[in-house]
């Protein structure tokens, strides 16, 4: 029998489900599939995701009442993971709907009027036309005036979840291929409009906001190619999907969330930040990666074919890919040997990942994590297929497992 898409193994699920739906990261993790996994954990266990994301797993684990710390570089991500694993009180709530949001409003109506700051997104009118920018600028100055810079995990922050929807619904952003890409064209909206979509995406944000988490998750700063346990804790579970291994890059997909918000400046600050990313490759990243040399011993003799096939293919950009897949799971490995030294004897593996495929050579990610993890003395090594993914016949989206 085939193996089925599983749509619900993907952000279509996500979004009708409260705080996962708040913003999309492509490419989406499931809900659905993070919860049959914590599921499985003993009650009273500590789970980790070192590879954080948008926090689904660190949202899935409190709603079930477990404890856990995620990891991430970005700090717009560990910055949004950590809204989403807060619970705000009815006090806090009234505040905001009663003092701040009529202010930010009625400000953004009188905002309009004057020439307020943009972002330094390169061809900015690609993504919004000339008539909606100034409107979101304006927006964008209220919330500042009111509630500040995006920080912390105070309620007011909020409205800066709202915003960073609005201004991807406002966009020509398209979601109908693997990564985000532009729609044919912008689309003109009116003051009443912008005010309009924001209130109806902030009354969602704050009705999912006040859900219960009966346990809770903290996101930390945290490179995982060395992770360093926080507050001192051992971890009993480890759920996660790191970047895959096909060139889709984090930051690509965060830019115009990280630069409204202000946690990007330019594009030179981005390819530092993607550099530091397992799998990053966006702007300077690229250059880097042409002059890196590898220095981690005891990979798996199966990626130095598969590096040399790639490099072998003829393409002009084929020798920098191949560099790309050999320092992708040169990071990987790293990350699972550091892994070891704040895991608790016994804990479980699950890494949600898909292979790839560069110039029509197959890279089985799952197999070369499997070789990985059993070179670095981990037991019940296997992996299973999770779903076929829409993109190519040969492409699936695995779970590797583990024991410590």
């Amino acid at each position: 029998m085939p193996t089925p898409t599983r749509s619900d193994y993907t952000f279509k699920y996500n979004s009708k489900l409260g705080r996962h739906g708040w913003l999309r990261l492509t490419p989406a993790y499931s809900v659905k599939l993070v919860e049959e996994l914590v599921s499985e954990t003993a009650r009273g266990s500590k789970i980790l995701d070192p590879f954080s994301g948008t926090a689904t797993t660190g949202v899935v684990a409190a709603e079930l009442g477990f404890d856990a710390h995620l990891f991430d570089i970005n700090p717009f991500l560990i910055w949004l993971g950590n809204l989403k694993c807060t619970v705000y009180t009815a006090a806090q709530i009234h505040e905001l709907q009663q003092r701040v949001v009529p202010r930010v409003l009625e400000d953004y109506k009188q905002l309009v009027l004057e020439k307020n700051w943009q972002p330094d997104i390169f061809n900015i009118e690609r993504w919004w036309c000339g008539h909606t920018l100034p409107l979101i600028s304006a927006l964008h100055a209220a919330i500042l005036l009111h509630c500040g810079k995006p920080d912390g995990t105070g309620p007011e922050n909020l409205l800066w979840v709202a915003f960073s929807r609005l201004i991807i619904e406002t966009s020509s952003a398209a979601f109908n291929h693997v990564s985000m890409s532009f729609k044919g064209g912008v689309t003109r909206y009116e003051i009443s409009q912008i005010e309009s979509i924001f209130s109806a995406i902030l009354d969602n944000v704050i009705v999912s906001a006040q859900a219960e988490l009966v346990g809770s998750s903290k996101i930390f700063l945290c490179d995982s190619r060395n992770p360093v346990s926080q507050e001192d804790s051992l971890y009993d579970h480890v759920v996660t999907s790191p970047p895959y291994p096909n060139r889709m890059t984090y930051i690509r997909e965060l830019r115009p969330y990280m630069y409204w918000t202000g946690f990007l400046e330019d594009a030179k600050e981005a390819g530092d930040l993607d550099w530091t990313a397992i799998g990053g490759t966006w702007g300077s990243a690229t250059s880097k990666l042409k002059t890196w040399k590898n220095e981690v011993a005891g990979l798996p003799g199966q990626l130095t074919e598969i590096v040399s096939r790639i490099a072998a293919s003829g393409d002009k950009n084929s020798d920098l890919m191949a560099q790309y897949v050999f320092k992708y799971f040169a990071d990987m490995h790293l990350h699972f040997s550091g892994l070891k030294n704040i895991l608790r004897s016994g804990a479980k593996l699950d890494y949600i990942v898909g292979n790839s495929s560069f110039y029509g050579n197959l890279v089985e990610a799952e197999m070369l994590m499997e070789k990985s993890l059993i070179s670095l003395g981990f037991t019940d090594v296997g992996s299973r297929v999770v779903r076929k993914r829409n993109s190519n016949k040969n492409l699936y989206e695995y779970c590797v497992s583990a024991r410590c």
